[in-house]
């Protein structure tokens, strides 16, 4: 997943940042609403954690901002504010869930992990697609039954090409989204093919059909047919 943790608690920011990137999540951080802006009008997020006290701005403007984008970010309210208002105010401006501090990381990741999956996967563990079934839950991958051994980053991209199916994704897309935006820096995606390749191998290997689709000087596709 790539999320995006806005908070200006500086430990707390650093504790959620070391929780989820610890399992291999792309996280990127943003400590002012002015940070947070830009961040969202640059990047996509699976999920964003909000908080709306902010040293100069509302965090609920941010909701606001990705209402006018028309994005479908996730979005969760994580906030000290226990006020049924400010609550309501938040989901009716498109928040998907409000947890109050203080709260245990693992509910935090468990809301997050619901709400990419009401998003992207009909609130689903399982992904089935064909002869290809992905448990979320486990991070396992198999064709026709028989387990697939995918690298982290394989298997990032299997399920960001599953939840793009049919769709043309550019290659600075893709890099932006399993790498965070460190990839600016670079205008050479020779990687990408890379994981591309090994991961089409692998499935053709196990059985699978070839759904991944080169399209020449944009990007590529995940066929659906």
């Amino acid at each position: 997943m790539k999320i995006l943790i806005v908070e200006d608690e500086l430990p707390l920011l650093e504790s959620i940042l070391s929780y989820f990137s610890e399992v291999g999540n792309i996280c990127e951080t943003a400590s002012t609403y002015s940070s947070a802006y830009e961040k969202i009008n640059l990047y996509d997020y699976d999920c964003i954690l909000l908080d709306l006290g902010l040293p100069d701005g509302e965090g609920l403007n941010v909701l606001k901002e990705l209402k006018k984008l028309k994005k479908n970010d996730g979005v969760l309210i994580i906030s000290a504010r226990h006020s049924l208002d400010d609550k309501l105010a938040g989901l009716d401006l498109g928040a998907d869930d409000y947890l109050v501090k203080p709260f245990h990381l693992s509910e935090l990741k468990a809301r997050v992990s619901a709400i990419v999956r009401r998003k992207k996967f009909d609130g689903s563990n399982v992904i089935t697609f064909n002869e290809i079934t992905v448990d979320l839950a486990n991070m396992e991958t198999s064709v026709n039954g028989n387990l697939l051994t995918l690298t982290k980053k394989e298997y990032d991209l299997l399920i960001y090409f599953l939840s793009n199916k049919g769709k043309v994704v550019t290659k600075s897309a893709i890099a932006e989204h399993l790498w965070g935006d460190d990839i600016d820096i670079s205008d050479d995606f020779d990687f990408i093919y890379t994981h591309i390749k090994n991961l089409r191998k692998k499935f053709i290997e196990a059985g699978a059909n070839d759904y991944l689709q080169s399209v020449y000087g944009i990007g590529y596709k995940f066929a659906t047919v």
